[in-house]
C-alpha cells in the first residue's frame, strides 16, 4: 500500500440478497485529510464505513486500511481507529465522565494517564460544566461532542464518522467541524459521510455515491469545474410558470426552483445555452434575466446522479 493513503479500497462490494448496497467501489483516502462521502440515505455510505472498520464482511473486493487488509485481521485495526455512528450510542444512564472512563477501559488506555486524558477532552470539547450530567439529559449538540470525545479518546490514526451531524443545529455543526479540522491538522485522517452540501464543501476531497456506486470523486473545486453542464440562472416574475415552460425543452437536463430563482442544467454539448433558455421563455410570452453561473456542489450532485438519457437530453 502506498504510504500516502490511509484507506485504499479495490472493487469493494456488499450485497444483501438481491440488493447491491455497495457496488465495486474503488477508493483512495489520503492520510491527514478529511474525505467526505456525499449521498442520500440508501446510497451505501454507512455500509461502506462498516466494511472499512471491520464490522461487515464485503461480498467482493478488499481494502487496505492503515496497512491492514480487510477482510483480514480487523481486530488489529480496531485500536487504531475511532468510529462514531449516526445514532447516539453511549450510555444514557451514565454521566459524561463515566462514559469517557468506560471507553478508556475498553481501549485499555494507560491507567496513570486516564484522568488527565479525560480532563483534556472535557476541556477541549467544552463539556466540563456537564461532567457529572447523565448523557440521556444532554442536548443534541452536547451528545455529539461527547460521542466525538469518546471516539478520539485513544488518539486514533483514522476517524470514521457516519452522518455525525444529522440531528444537531447549525451552530453545533459549525463547532463540530472546527473540531474536525483541528484533528486533521494534527495528522488524523477522517472519513465522514454526509448528505449536507455545505459540509461536503468543507472536505479536502469527496466521493459522491448513488445506489451503491461511486459516480464522482475529487476535490470540491475540481468537481464543480467539471460537471459537464452549463449552469444557467433564471430570474423571472413567475418562476413556477417559467419552470413549467423550460421543463418541456428536450435539451434541458434539469430545472430546479430555489426561491425566486431557477437553476437550469444544460449539457455542454449545447453551444448557446442562454439563447436556448431565453427563446423558450419568450415563446411563452415570458421575459427573464438569464446568466451563466459557476456550479455548486448541489449542481454537481444533480449532474452526476442523472441517468445517461437525462444527461444527453
Amino acid at each position: 500500500m502506498s504510504g500516502e493513503f490511509a484507506i485504499e479500497a479495490r472493487g469493494l462490494s456488499k450485497h444483501f440478497g438481491a440488493v447491491r448496497a455497495v457496488d465495486r467501489l474503488d477508493l483512495k483516502v489520503p492520510k491527514g485529510q478529511i474525505y467526505g462521502f456525499l449521498g442520500p440515505n440508501g446510497s451505501g455510505k454507512s455500509t461502506t464505513i462498516r466494511m472499512l472498520c471491520g464490522l461487515l464482511l464485503p461480498t467482493e473486493g478488499s481494502a487496505t486500511v492503515l496497512d491492514t487488509e480487510i477482510p483480514g485481521d480487523s481486530r488489529a485495526l480496531k485500536p487504531r481507529i475511532g468510529y462514531m455512528t449516526q445514532k447516539f450510542s453511549l450510555f444514557g444512564d451514565m454521566t459524561i465522565f463515566e462514559n469517557l472512563r468506560f471507553i478508556a477501559e475498553i481501549y485499555s488506555f494507560p491507567s496513570p494517564d486516564r484522568a488527565s486524558r479525560i480532563d483534556e477532552l472535557l476541556q477541549q470539547y467544552n463539556l466540563g460544566p456537564q461532567r457529572d450530567q447523565l448523557a440521556a439529559t444532554l442536548s443534541g449538540g452536547q451528545k455529539q461532542r461527547v460521542a466525538l470525545a469518546c471516539a478520539v479518546l485513544h488518539r486514533p490514526e483514522l476517524l470514521l464518522l457516519d452522518e455525525p451531524t444529522s440531528a444537531v443545529d447549525p451552530q453545533s455543526r459549525r463547532d463540530f467541524w472546527a473540531g474536525l479540522f483541528e484533528l486533521a491538522n494534527a495528522g488524523t485522517t477522517i472519513l465522514v459521510s454526509t448528505h449536507y452540501m455545505d459540509e461536503a464543501e468543507r472536505c479536502h476531497r469527496l466521493a459522491i455515491l448513488d445506489h451503491g456506486v461511486k459516480v464522482a470523486d475529487g476535490t470540491p473545486d475540481d468537481l464543480q469545474k467539471n460537471t459537464g453542464m452549463h449552469i444557467v440562472e433564471v430570474l423571472a416574475d413567475d418562476p413556477y410558470r417559467a419552470q413549467a415552460a423550460l421543463s418541456t425543452i428536450s435539451r434541458i437536463a434539469s430545472v430546479t426552483q430555489l426561491g425566486i430563482r431557477l437553476r437550469v442544467l444544460i449539457s455542454t454539448t449545447v453551444d448557446d445555452p442562454l439563447r436556448l433558455v431565453d427563446r423558450a421563455l419568450r415563446a411563452q410570452d415570458m421575459q427573464a434575466r438569464v446568466q451563466l453561473m459557476p456550479a455548486t456542489l448541489e449542481d454537481v450532485f444533480v449532474a452526476v446522479t442523472m441517468t445517461p438519457q437525462e444527461r444527453a437530453a
